[in-house]
């Protein structure tokens, strides 16, 4: 299993929509390098949803139940998107701010490449950022 960070605006798509939807696709993805993520992704790998813009904060966990097909939402055909099912709340979301101040997720891609919106997570940065969350590692 591999880890991932999927972004989301939440005035657009929230977590609280993800939940009460159980499974949503992944659309909206417009940048080649954020969707050669997507494609990469397997069945059973785990993603973070961060809220983006507003809050910005990671606040659930999803797992990958479908993976890249062409996005609906894109019309020339060009685009995937992934199919993510709602897995855990976390107890304390994790702030953007308190992912920038600890030292164990310097390399973190969401600091690295803060505008990417959908990024691979390392096991060891999984672990920290659950942890941080109130979630065992």
């Amino acid at each position: 299993m591999r880890f991932f960070l999927l972004k989301s605006e939440p005035d657009v798509f929230s977590w609280g929509m993800q939940v009460a939807n159980g499974v949503e696709p992944w659309t909206g993805v417009r940048n080649a390098q954020a969707a050669a993520v997507l494609r990469a992704m397997e069945l059973g790998d785990r993603a973070f949803f961060y809220h983006s813009n507003l809050g910005r904060e990671v606040v659930g966990i999803v797992e990958v139940v479908r993976t890249a097909y062409p996005d609906p939402t894109a019309e020339d055909g060009r685009w995937v998107c992934v199919d993510v099912k709602a897995l855990e709340t976390l107890p304390r979301p994790v702030p953007l701010a308190a992912i920038k101040a600890e030292p164990r997720l310097a390399g973190m891609a969401l600091i690295r490449q803060s505008r990417l919106s959908c990024m691979p997570v390392s096991p060891e940065h999984w672990a920290v950022v659950r942890e941080m969350g109130g979630l065992a590692a």
